[in-house]
């Protein structure tokens, strides 16, 4: 279950853009700061080799995978790179079948509840709010009187550690961190300093919430 990823740390680190180059000192940042489920996505420079060396370097304790993931053939490529996660921008069933036929977890966006209940037709280890700066809390809060109380859901898009709190208080399960946590040049210690405000903002808007 991908709960067993995202219970003890639900923050999802999103590297658009890392380079090769960048990618163990990135991850190790990210390490130091207990997160465990990194995606690469797929319209970086050079992803799978990306991906290929933080799933190498970092083990089987941590969660590796693409986003933006687009295609079936996609799916291949990124398990054989090492990655077991697979991250998409909408709700494509064809890939999260796919996804889950390679053993791999799978993570669509949804901007509606009928994409939500498509998704998890299909197999959907847990669904991505997306854009949520554009759906809000508000939505997040109608969903969850409807989809499964089980099923895991993170809003991705525009989040920063003082917007938390209030998706927290509608039903997120964890978030999903773009370009407040990672843009390209910047330093591994700038990341590992954003990595452990978000680590703050989630465990203080959780408390109480999140057992």
């Amino acid at each position: 279950m991908i709960r067993t990823w995202l219970d003890p740390f639900p923050l999802v680190a999103i590297l658009r853009g890392l380079r090769p180059s960048d990618a163990l000192d990135v991850g190790r940042a990210l390490a130091d700061a207990c997160f465990r489920v990194i995606e690469v996505p797929m319209n970086s420079p050079e992803p799978l080799e990306s991906i290929r060396l933080l799933s190498s370097a970092l083990g089987d304790n941590f969660l590796i995978g693409a986003g933006t993931v687009m295609s079936v053939e996609q799916v291949a490529q990124i398990a054989a790179a090492g990655g077991r996660l697979i991250v998409m921008p909408h709700a494509d069933t064809v890939v999260i079948a796919e996804a889950k036929r390679a053993g791999m977890y799978c993570v669509p966006g949804v901007a509606t509840p009928t994409e939500a209940f498509s998704a998890i037709q299909a197999g959907a280890d847990a669904i991505k709010l997306f854009p949520a700066e554009q759906l809000g809390p508000a939505a997040l809060k109608a969903w969850r009187a409807v989809i499964p109380r089980d099923l895991v859901v993170l809003p991705v898009g525009g989040i920063a550690p003082e917007s938390m709190a209030p998706y927290i208080a509608a039903g997120a399960n964890g978030f999903g961190l773009g370009s407040a946590l990672y843009v390209p040049g910047r330093s591994a210690d700038d990341i590992g300093r954003r990595a452990r405000a978000f680590a703050r903002a989630w465990k203080e808007g959780s408390q109480g919430i999140h057992t």
